[in-house]
């Protein structure tokens, strides 16, 4: 049995407030994660450490990123957390992402991702992550604070113990980068063939990354979509 808290990173994406930064470590370290990422300018600013209270290791070795694609690059599942259901990125709940999360192969490179305060993460961002889930509120408050976020989404995680056996014979997933490129150029070849087109663009391009995205795709699986995309129709 293999314990996953440094198998599973939590990634904030252009956090607005410094404070909340250090709340953030600060739930990470009452469950016991330690890998924190960063979509943020420059070095961490002095009000991120006054609210770590003893989280101050985390933040020092908080790794920091120029955007999202960066930051997810080498994980191989990314899960990001939303406010608000999303046109053409289907959610899952909460329980059901905890319950992948938490019952996957021990050696699977797993983020944790979350948006600004104000704006939760863009479309462009999203499309950058495998699956997407929402945390069940009253429908009168528009969103948690980010910490509060965090904390319900580890803190199930940190119950259950991270305890899991790879199932036998299962290849491991690509890194997302790899995931991603491979997605690209699916689209680029259903841009050529005409079956993306600027009317459908946008929705198509979405439901083509939650597709492929859900499929945690294997370098198996990526050889075979390459393999019947560049033969279906004009190779």
């Amino acid at each position: 049995m293999t314990i996953m808290t440094d198998r599973i990173t939590v990634i904030l994406a252009r956090p607005q407030n410094p404070e909340n930064i250090g709340l953030v470590a600060r739930c990470m370290q009452n469950t016991g994660f330690k890998r924190l990422r960063l979509v943020w300018e420059g070095p961490l600013p002095r009000q991120a450490f006054v609210t770590a209270v003893h989280a101050d290791e985390i933040l020092h070795e908080a790794e920091i990123f120029p955007t999202v694609a960066a930051a997810v690059a080498d994980q191989q599942v990314v899960y990001a957390a939303v406010a608000r259901k999303r046109k053409n990125f289907p959610m899952l709940t909460r329980e059901e992402a905890i319950g992948n999360i938490s019952t996957a192969a021990p050696d699977i490179q797993i983020g944790l991702l979350f948006g600004n305060e104000r704006t939760g993460l863009e479309s462009t961002e999203l499309l950058h992550s495998n699956f997407r889930f929402q945390i069940p509120q009253a429908s009168s408050q528009p969103s948690y604070n980010l910490a509060s976020a965090v904390l319900l989404s580890l803190f199930p995680l940190f119950r259950e113990g991270f305890q899991a056996e790879p199932p036998a014979g299962q290849e491991s997933q690509l890194p997302r980068a790899e995931q991603k490129e491979c997605i690209d150029r699916i689209l680029m070849k259903l841009e050529d063939k005409g079956f993306i087109h600027p009317v459908n663009k946008t929705h198509v391009t979405a439901m083509v990354h939650d597709l492929f995205g859900r499929l945690t795709m294997t370098a198996k699986d990526r050889n075979l979509l390459l393999a019947i995309f560049s033969k279906g129709g004009d190779a």
